[in-house]
This record gives structure tokens, C-alpha cells and sequence, in this order.
């Protein structure tokens, strides 16, 4: 069977789905594997090196299962073949439309933001993996944009004392984001709503800010506040910015808007120079002034809305997400061959249509069809 990996059209996306090794790894493994001429191109990949791993080129990509980053446009989605299979960062509710061209022709969609959060899907959590350079990119660009040092200098002319910098969202790009802030030499305080967070802040080098609110979730995960919770929440921040010469925010929903965390008021109430490094951009951002792609300035205060920053490291991004396009495919064919497991939690998890059905409840219900649940059969005891 043939798999089909396409370039990208999000306007500056650097990113690829597959590298030339991971193809390499997929012909080994029994399948064929056509590349959209160009695909790597911007991840610093060449035609050449592809065609080396044992891959054709072409100027239209079709295939069996066909793998992207991002979500197809709609005319790319027409395009697909019937029956095939899609992987890509969908995010499902935000792209209904698509959804839909896709489910009318009977695609097997697949979108890593709905993989289950649990130990053996590590490998193949993508999310996680594009966090981890987007809390490395937040850092770096927390130190390109402020007007001042981060590390502590000690010169003939005088002493520089060390940023603060304050990390909100202590998941993996906070972690991340307090790790290289703190190689740069600058004071890092962090804060999450999970308590269990704590540990893994000060780990990384931080000093764990406590504000008496707490979200707590099964599994580790933060389970949504209260409005009162909220209220609570920004007036216990608000000491905590304004003393800050840097905030990272970092707190990003899959396919949802991202919660506000800093409010115009506490924007306000920070020292000119200062900086605020949102993250969550893409997803609305966790500051109420962020423009996605931009940098405004209020009250001599930057809030700098990143978007997309994996793409800002394309090859390393593009290696790790292709890890773990490897690793996932793993579990739906092999040899050459489509063979799904639809017993396993995974498989079931990630799927959003098949067969012409939805199978992603929220997704079902948001377009307005019946959902369709992926039952596991029951297995004989032995």
C-alpha cells in the first residue's frame, strides 16, 4: 500500500510529517512512498535525500494514508482518495468543514490531538513532542525581545542582576521554558493549578509559586476552573506579574480556545520594558491583549503572540513528529499493509471518522450527526 506525504500549506510552516529516515523506514517495512515534490524543502530536507531513503516524487501525492502536520484546506481534502486514511494535527472541532468533506468520502481521519494521554502512548504523542520546542522557542524568545539581560553580570562597569521570569503552565513547554530560561541565567518562578506540578517545576529549576488555587484532575490533569475559581485565580497573579520582567504563558487546550490568564489589568500593572511571551497564541492566547503573529505594546509593556513555533525549528520538529507518526502507524498496519486494531484504546482514541461514521462524540455532536461509538470486541476467556 502506499502512504502519501505532502508539503504543507499553512502560510510559514516549516515542518514536514516524514524525514528521509522515517521513510527509509517505512519502504523497509513494505510500503510505498510517494513525496510531494518540495515537501521538505523548508525543514532543510531535499527531494534528493528522499528519493535516497527509497521514496518517488511527485508533483500530486495520493495515497492510502496520507500524512501531514497540519489540517488539509478544503480543496486539498476533495482531493483525497476514498477510503483512505489521514493523520495530520486536525483539531477536529475547529475544522468541521473538513471533517465533513472528509467523513462524505469515507476518510479515515486521525488527529493527534485526541490521542489518550496515558504511559504507552507516549511515544507517539506528538503534542508533547512540538511542546517541548515550542517551551524552548518561548524561552529564547523571552531573552530576544527584552531589552536587558537574563543572567546575572558582574563587569568593570557595574553589576547586572538577574531577570525574573515567571512560567505560567507547568506542562511539558513550561517545563521546557523554565529548563532553557534557567540555563540563561535568569531567576524563574513558575506557576500551575495542578499542585502535583510543583515537583516537577522546582526539578527544572524553579520556585514553585502557590496561590491557595488548585484544579486538580484524575490522571495529573487540570480540570477547568470555576468562574469564583478564576476571579481568585487573577487576583492572586497579580503581585506575581507585576514583579516579573518576563512571563511565559503556556497554557494551551487542544482544540479549544485557551483560558485568559493575564488580564489587561495585570499588564498594567508591570514595569515598562517588561515582557510577556504568550504561547498560546494560536489557540486565542493566554493574555487578553495577544495578537496572534504580532507584538503590541501597552503601557510600555510587549506582549509578544507566538504563532506556531515549532515551526520556528523546522528540522528538529519535523524529526520528532515524524518519530511519532512512525510509532502510531504502528499500531493501524505494518508491512506494507493497513490492519487497524480497533481493540486498542489508542486507535479508538485518535479516530474521528470512519466508514462514513463520526466517531468522536464532541465532533458528532458539534456537526450535528449521530455519533458512533468504536466498540472493542469482547475477546473469549481462554
Amino acid at each position: 500500500m502506499k502512504i502519501a506525504l505532502f508539503k504543507e500549506s499553512r502560510p510559514g510552516e516549516t515542518r514536514v510529517a516524514l524525514t528521509p529516515v522515517a521513510v527509509k523506514t517505512l519502504v523497509a517495512d513494505g510500503w510505498q512512498v510517494e513525496v510531494e515534490r518540495d515537501a521538505g524543502e523548508r525543514a532543510h530536507f531535499s527531494d534528493e535525500s528522499y528519493v535516497a531513503s527509497g521514496a518517488t516524487i511527485v508533483d500530486a501525492a495520493s495515497g492510502d494514508v496520507n500524512l501531514r502536520v497540519n489540517a488539509p484546506t478544503l480543496d486539498e481534502a476533495s482531493r483525497l482518495a476514498e477510503g483512505s486514511l489521514h493523520l495530520s494535527f486536525l483539531s477536529p472541532l475547529l475544522q468541521l468543514d473538513i471533517v465533513k468533506v472528509l467523513n462524505d468520502r469515507k476518510v479515515t481521519v486521525l488527529s493527534f490531538d485526541l490521542l489518550p494521554r496515558i504511559s504507552r502512548a507516549q511515544y507517539m504523542d506528538a503534542l508533547s513532542s512540538q511542546s517541548t520546542v515550542s517551551g524552548y522557542r518561548a524561552a529564547l524568545a523571552g531573552a530576544t525581545h527584552l531589552d536587558r539581560f537574563l543572567p546575572l553580570l558582574t563587569t568593570a562597569a557595574g553589576t547586572i542582576r538577574p531577570a525574573k521570569v515567571l512560567v505560567m503552565g507547568v506542562g511539558v513547554a513550561g517545563l521546557q521554558a523554565i529548563a532553557t530560561s534557567k540555563r540563561l541565567g535568569a531567576k524563574v518562578r513558575a506557576y500551575d493549578v495542578r499542585s502535583a506540578a510543583k515537583e516537577e517545576a522546582e526539578s527544572a529549576g524553579a520556585v514553585f509559586v502557590q496561590l491557595g488555587v488548585t484544579a486538580d484532575a484524575a490522571g495529573g490533569y487540570a480540570r477547568e476552573l470555576t468562574d469564583e475559581e478564576r476571579l481568585q485565580q487573577q487576583a492572586a497573579l497579580l503581585s506575581e506579574v507585576a514583579g516579573s520582567d518576563v512571563v511565559i504563558t503556556t497554557a494551551a487546550v487542544p482544540g479549544r480556545k485557551s483560558p485568559i490568564l493575564v488580564t489587561t489589568a495585570m499588564v498594567e500593572a508591570m514595569a515598562e520594558g517588561s515582557l510577556i511571551i504568550d504561547m498560546a497564541a494560536d489557540g486565542g492566547g493566554n493574555c487578553e491583549l495577544t495578537k496572534v503573529g504580532e507584538v503590541v505594546e501597552h503601557h510600555g509593556v510587549r506582549v509578544v503572540g507566538m504563532a506556531n513555533p515549532p515551526s520556528e525549528m523546522g528540522t528538529d520538529s519535523s524529526f520528532l513528529y515524524a518519530n511519532n507518526v512512525l510509532k502510531l502507524l504502528g499500531l493501524f498496519g505494518s508491512k506494507g499493509e493497513l490492519n487497524p486494531d480497533w481493540n486498542d484504546e489508542v486507535v479508538i482514541g485518535v479516530t474521528v471518522t470512519r466508514n462514513g461514521d463520526v466517531n468522536h462524540a464532541p465532533t458528532a455532536e458539534a456537526l450535528g450527526v449521530a455519533h458512533v461509538a468504536i466498540t472493542p470486541e469482547a475477546k473469549e476467556t481462554p
